[in-house]
């Protein structure tokens, strides 16, 4: 299990990497789309496992929409945005201290996250009252969509928000996929190695302190290697990385959750050694977001 396991890495990282580093945030979110939707098919199987039959098609259009309008969002927030250095704008180049200071007009409140949930909502309300499943169905259906909408596509969305942060974006989106890449394997090698203390064995039986911990160190390792590259200072990388690894073993385990939930020990089978794309994923679900919120929130100073 372990070859299969590293080999299908092997070919998906450099795939990631090139996307990421040299395509476009329009490629990126049609990427982030598609994993999306491969994600919430898996999402929704596992709700079909308890009896949960969702929405499936409804909830997909949904979240393929909110990814393409949180890569508008963050495309146009950059138009937006003045940064407090010279009053230089972050899309001419010149890097600085704050992202604040966006406005949106009528238009962008339309194209918000919060307009297309409420029309999520409205598509939900008539597929409850207008298709012919049993009533029964209604509340688990409704659950499962809104769940699978809020728990998996809307922070998956941040990906291509993320990405298309002036200057900085496609290192910062990269150096989320890293620090994950990173926990993820020193968390398998050291906890098969090492492990004694299981984290959390009613979601994971196999996930150890001891494999925590070398993930931890990990996401650290590939913070000081990224702050050769990134021209934030030491401390907000190692920040970012230690909140990202917490909130990617969050992501990881609620993923268990869902599975033990289902009574499945994988989201698929379409990755060899890895299970299915949801399990690929899980950890940047969450990890991807909180990097988003640290850049806006805490205005770390990028050098020029």
């Amino acid at each position: 299990m372990t070859w299969k396991r590293v080999a299908t890495a092997a070919v998906l990282m450099p795939v990631v990497i090139a996307l990421v580093v040299w395509g476009s945030t329009t490629l990126v979110a049609v990427a982030v789309a598609v994993l999306t939707a491969v994600a919430l098919w898996e999402y929704f199987g596992l709700g079909e496992a308890i009896g949960h039959r969702g929405y499936r098609v409804w909830t997909v259009i949904c979240a393929v929409l909110l990814v393409f309008q949180s890569a508008r969002d963050g495309a146009y927030a950059v138009l937006l945005t003045k940064v407090t250095t010279g009053g230089a704008t972050l899309g001419q180049g010149t890097v600085g201290r704050s992202f604040a200071s966006v406005s949106y007009p009528l238009s962008a409140t339309l194209y918000s996250p919060s307009t297309l949930f409420f029309l999520f909502v409205i598509g939900l309300a008539f597929l409850i009252l207008w298709t012919r499943r049993a009533l029964v169905e209604a509340l688990p259906a409704a659950g499962i969509s809104c769940s699978a909408l809020l728990l998996v596509a809307f922070p998956l969305s941040f990906a291509a928000r993320l990405h298309a942060i002036p200057a900085i974006g496609r290192e910062m989106l990269l150096f989320a996929c890293g620090i994950t890449w990173a926990a993820d394997s020193v968390a398998y090698f050291v906890g098969r190695a090492f492990g004694k203390h299981l984290l959390a064995p009613h979601l994971s039986p196999k996930k150890t302190w001891e494999g925590s911990a070398g993930g931890m160190a990990g996401s650290l390792v590939v913070a000081w290697a990224f702050s050769y590259w990134i021209k934030i200072p030491f401390g907000h990388l190692l920040a970012m990385a230690a909140i990202g690894n917490v909130a990617g073993q969050m992501g990881d385990l609620l993923e268990s959750a869902y599975k033990r939930s289902a009574g499945v020990k994988d989201s698929g089978e379409i990755l060899p050694g890895h299970g299915g794309i949801l399990d690929r994923i899980d950890a940047l679900i969450l990890c991807i977001p909180v990097i988003w919120y640290y850049l806006v929130l805490v205005n770390p100073r990028i050098a020029g």
